[in-house]
């Protein structure tokens, strides 16, 4: 999420990627749903997932009041990055649930 992202820098991409997987599959109602979190994405507890998903939505609802502004893209031959914009900001709309 650009350089406003307060993500755990000692996190692979992969395990972000697993975070965010396992914020789609185990919503707010699914009981210890930080706990099953923490083992999708591994070498992490369910602290340190929580601390992650604060820090997420304060990075959304900093986006969303026009605090941190939106990288601006070029356009290279026929392909939009814009559409990978409003693509990014539907997927975190989502991950907000």
């Amino acid at each position: 999420m650009g350089s406003s992202s307060s993500y755990n820098s000692n996190w692979t991409p992969e395990q972000n990627k697993s975070f965010e997987n396992g914020l789609a599959i185990y919503d707010k109602d699914i009981p210890d749903r930080w706990k099953k979190i923490a083992k999708l994405v591994g070498g992490t507890n369910e602290q340190e997932v929580k601390k992650q998903y604060e820090i997420l939505l304060d990075d959304i609802n900093r986006i969303e009041s026009g605090e941190v502004p939106l990288p601006k893209y070029r356009r290279n031959g026929g392909s939009s990055r814009a559409n990978g914009i409003n693509n990014e900001e539907e997927r975190l709309k989502h991950l907000k649930l």
